[in-house]
C-alpha cells in the first residue's frame, strides 16, 4: 500500500470515500495500460446532509478556487447580497466539479440555488441545498461547458426569490478533463464491481497440479441491469430472445398500474401482469413492482379521482391488499406512491398520512419486498425545485420518522443533456443515507438525434454503474409498435439503434470475458473478475473436472479450490 499511499500524495490528497486496494493500481495498468503513472486529481466523494456549527474544510483543498475569497457582492434586492466568483478561462468538456457550505440570515430556511452566468448563456442551476439560519449546510454540484468561457460569474440565490442574505465558506471547484473523470470512474469499478480470485487446482493426494488447462466462464452477473418490459413481449419469441440476452432485470411499464389492473370498480384484471411475470421467472430475471400508487391525478382511474372521504379510502386499502397479497414475494422492490414529490392527490383527498399509510400497509403486505420512493428531476438537473436532493431527503426523512418502512432510493432518470459531475454529487449526498440507490426509468429525450441519445445514455450509464452506491439500473426502453417512450434499443426487426449498441458495449465491457490459461508452479491461478456467478473446467492429462463459485463484493482475494 505504500505505493498507493505515494500516489495519493502526488494527486493531492490522502481523504477518500473510496478505498482503493494496492492490487486496484495494478488492475488499471493492465486494462488499458497507462503510459504515466496518474497524477491528476481523485475524485472526493465526501458529503453531508446535517447543518453544522462550523463548516468542513473544501475538497480539493479548494480546487482553483484555493485560496480565493468572493470576489464581488452580486446585489439581489436592496441591502441584499449574494457571494459570487469571477471564473476565467473554463475549457469545454471539463467536469467541474462545485462545492460549498452555506448559511443564510433573514429566513429559517431556503432553497439556495448555486447559478454560473457568461456574456452568452447561463446554467441555472450547478448545485442546490436547502440552507438554514445559524449553522452551515453543504452544496455539492457541478457543470459541464459546451463552449469556452473567458470570463464568467459563479453565484448563489434563492430559488423562491425571497430576500435572504447568503454566506460562503469552503467553496471549492475541481477540474477534470474527460480523460480523469474516466480514470476516476474504472478505479471505483474495479474496487466496487470487481474481485481478485485465486483458483488452486489439486490431485486427489492434495498435490498442487502445475501446467493444468483451466477454463473460467462468468454465467450470471451480480449487478442488476435491465428494462422495462411490456404486454408486446408476450408471445413476441424473437423480443424474448433478446431482451434474456442481455438483461438480469426487469420492471412493468404499465401492467400493474392501478388503471391497468382495476379499470372498474372491483374489476380485477391481472392476465396480462400474471403472464408476464411467467416469462421473468421462467429465465431467472428479477423484477421491481411498479407501482402502487401514482401521484399524478392524470394517471390515476378516472374512477378513483371521483371518489372521497371513507369510499376513496375503502378503495385505496382494497388496491393494496389486492395487489400484495396476489403478489407477495414476487417483486423484489416496490415504487409505493410514485412521483410524490411533484403530486399530491392522495394527500389532497385523504390527509397528510395517506403516504405514510401506504407505506405502512404495504410493508405488512409484504415485508420481504424493498419499498422505494421513486422520483423524476433529482438526477436529471437541480432546476427542479421540488425535486432536489435536499427535498427527496427530506421527504424521505420524514416518512421514516413517521414509521414508514423505507429501503431505497429510486431516481428515474429521463435525462435531455446530462450534467455527469451533477448528477454524481447529488447520489453522493443521497449514499449519505445508506439506502440501496437504483437508477429506475433510464432514457435520453426523443428530441434529441439517435446518435446524440446514444452518447448521452453512455454517459449516464458509466455514471451509475462506476457509483458505488447504485445498486441497480433499469432503462425505459419497452418496446411498442410505435416505438418506445423516449428511446428505444432496437428497431422493430431488433437490429440495433445507437443506444442499443451502447448497451451491448458496456453490458460487454462489464462482464468478465471468458479465461483460458494455465494453472502457475504452485498449482494455482489468478484473475480479477466482475461480481456474478462463475464456472471453472480444469484439464490434467486424461482428467477433466468442474465447478462452480459465487463472486460476492469483499475485500478480500476468494480463493477458490477444485481437486481433479
Amino acid at each position: 500500500m505504500k505505493g498507493l499511499r505515494g500516489f495519493l500524495a502526488a494527486a493531492g490528497t490522502e481523504s477518500m470515500m473510496y478505498a482503493l486496494p494496492s492490487f486496484f493500481l495494478l488492475l488499471l495498468l493492465a486494462e488499458p495500460p497507462l503510459a504515466a503513472p496518474y497524477d491528476g486529481p481523485i475524485y472526493d466523494s465526501s458529503a453531508y446532509t446535517q447543518c453544522k456549527a462550523r463548516a468542513e474544510g473544501p475538497l480539493y483543498n479548494g480546487g482553483i478556487l484555493k485560496g480565493a475569497r468572493w470576489d464581488i457582492p452580486r446585489v439581489l434586492a436592496e441591502g441584499v447580497y449574494s457571494p459570487a466568483f469571477v471564473l476565467c478561462n473554463l475549457v469545454p468538456g471539463t467536469k467541474y466539479c462545485f462545492s460549498s457550505w452555506v448559511k443564510i440570515k433573514g429566513v429559517d430556511s431556503a432553497p439556495i440555488r448555486a447559478s454560473l452566468m457568461s456574456e452568452n448563456r447561463t446554467i441555472n442551476c450547478v448545485g442546490t441545498v436547502t440552507a438554514r439560519r445559524g449553522c452551515w449546510s453543504f452544496l455539492k454540484g457541478g457543470f459541464v461547458l459546451d463552449e469556452p468561457l473567458n470570463y464568467s460569474l459563479l453565484f448563489f440565490q434563492n430559488s423562491d426569490e425571497r430576500a435572504v442574505d447568503i454566506s460562503i465558506t469552503s467553496a471549492s471547484l475541481q477540474p477534470f478533463t474527460d480523460q480523469q473523470w474516466s480514470i476516476n470512474q474504472q478505479y471505483i469499478i474495479n474496487n466496487e464491481r470487481k474481485r481478485a480470485v485465486m483458483v488452486h487446482v489439486a490431485n486427489t493426494q492434495g498435490e498442487r497440479l502445475q501446467g493444468a488447462e483451466i477454463t473460467v466462464e462468468q454465467v450470471s452477473k451480480d449487478f442488476p441491469f435491465g428494462s422495462a418490459i411490456a404486454k408486446t413481449i408476450l408471445g413476441n419469441l424473437p423480443y424474448q430472445n433478446w431482451f434474456v440476452k442481455r438483461f438480469n432485470a426487469a420492471v412493468f411499464e404499465n401492467e400493474l398500474k392501478w388503471y391497468a389492473t382495476e379499470p372498474d370498480p372491483g374489476n380485477f384484471t391481472y392476465a396480462l401482469a400474471d403472464q408476464m411475470l411467467e416469462f421473468v421467472r421462467a429465465n431467472q430475471i428479477v423484477a421491481r413492482g411498479h407501482n402502487i400508487f401514482w401521484e399524478d391525478p392524470k394517471y390515476t382511474p378516472a374512477w378513483v379521482r371521483n371518489l372521497s372521504g371513507r369510499a376513496l379510502k375503502s378503495a385505496v386499502n382494497d388496491r393494496i391488499q389486492s395487489l400484495m397479497s396476489k403478489y407477495q414475494d414476487e417483486f423484489v422492490h416496490w415504487d409505493v406512491s410514485n412521483e410524490m414529490l411533484h403530486f399530491d392527490f392522495y394527500e389532497q383527498q385523504l390527509g397528510s398520512n395517506a403516504t405514510l399509510h401506504f407505506y405502512e400497509t404495504a410493508h405488512q403486505s409484504d415485508p420481504l419486498a424493498s419499498l422505494f420512493m421513486n422520483d423524476f428531476n433529482v438526477v436529471e438537473t437541480c432546476s427542479d425545485v421540488n425535486s432536489t436532493v435536499d427535498a427527496y431527503i427530506s421527504r424521505l426523512r420524514e416518512l421514516s420518522w413517521g414509521g414508514a418502512v423505507m429501503n431505497g432510493i429510486g431516481l428515474e432518470g429521463h435525462f435531455t443533456t446530462p450534467n455527469p459531475p451533477l448528477m454524481r454529487a447529488i447520489i453522493d449526498k443521497l449514499a449519505t443515507l445508506q439506502l440501496p440507490i437504483w437508477l429506475t426509468e433510464i432514457d435520453i429525450s426523443n428530441t434529441l438525434s439517435k446518435e446524440t441519445q446514444a452518447v448521452y445514455l453512455e454517459q449516464v450509464l458509466r455514471e451509475g454503474f462506476s457509483h458505488p452506491s447504485v445498486n441497480g439500473i433499469m432503462l425505459w426502453t419497452a418496446l411498442h409498435p410505435y416505438g418506445c417512450y423516449q428511446m428505444c434499443l432496437t428497431d422493430s426487426n431488433f437490429h440495433n439503434l445507437p443506444a442499443g449498441d451502447v448497451v451491448d458495449k458496456l453490458l460487454k465491457e462489464w462482464q468478465t470475458g471468458e479465461i483460458r490459461s494455465q494453472t502457475d508452479d504452485h498449482g494455482s491461478y489468478s484473475f480479477f473478475g466482475f461480481l456474478g456467478e462463475y464456472q471453472v473446467t480444469v484439464r490434467y492429462g486424461n482428467k477433466t473436472a468442474n465447478s462452480t463459485f459465487s463472486l460476492c463484493k469483499g475485500d478480500e482475494t476468494k480463493h477458490f479450490s477444485i481437486q481433479i
